[in-house]
């Protein structure tokens, strides 16, 4: 995949995710429209099927609005409430502790810059570019397992690591997709472009892969 490729396969990649079930943080963020609520939900989807974290999200969000909800809980209640989310413990501790270093590092006001909200309990930058993204509508390159992998596997970038690979699609991806490059990548990694056995047979995009080229080449 060459570079001038991207626009034809955004629009093939928008239409296979437009087909698909949104990812449950596309979700939050349309239903409550609140960066705070998408910072959570996004803290307890890390590791965790999107089907759970729906679960857990719906029953947390019922007894939280608002960072000083979290504050008046207990961890053991957060525990209840999450579970089974993947790491239930250390994300518990995480959203216990959120409000107050919000409170001491930002003046309660949750700030909407990936280095900024990397300062937080529980955020490193997939995370913080998400919220970005999706909680304040600005551009952001979230680089998650299945960016990084399709990523590579078209041949748009050649990086080892999701660090590499969110630096390397900045300088690579056109803003006006930043967006949503996630969102159709996830999708497109849940429903098709699997780590093991994806299914190439028939894929949208298969010409533009550079992976599914050189399998060919070598039979």
């Amino acid at each position: 995949m060459k570079a001038s490729d991207i626009p034809e396969v955004n629009r093939l990649l928008k239409a296979e995710f437009c087909k698909a079930e949104s990812p449950i943080i596309e979700l939050v963020a349309a239903q409550t429209n609140d960066p705070f609520h998408v910072l959570v939900g996004t803290i307890l989807s890390a590791r965790t099927k999107d089907a759970c974290t729906a679960g857990a999200v719906r029953r947390l969000f019922a007894e939280m609005s608002c960072p000083d909800d979290l504050r008046q809980m207990t961890v053991e209640r957060i525990e209840q409430l999450i579970f089974p989310v993947g790491f239930y413990h250390e994300k518990a501790k995480h959203l216990k502790a959120l409000p107050d270093v919000l409170q001491e590092k930002f003046n309660g006001v949750l700030p909407d810059t990936v280095e900024a909200l990397c300062e937080l309990p529980g955020v490193g930058r997939k995370t913080a570019n998400l919220v970005v993204a999706l909680g304040f509508d600005k551009p952001a390159v979230c680089v998650d397992v299945h960016v990084h992998r399709i990523s590579n596997r078209l041949g748009l970038v050649q990086t080892k690591t999701p660090f590499d690979t969110e630096m390397a699609l900045r300088a690579t991806l056109p803003k006006r997709y930043w967006k949503t490059w996630n969102s159709y990548l996830v999708s497109f990694g849940q429903t098709r472009c699997a780590p093991r056995n994806p299914h190439c047979e028939g894929c949208p995009i298969q010409k533009f892969c550079n992976e599914f080229r050189n399998k060919k080449e070598d039979k």
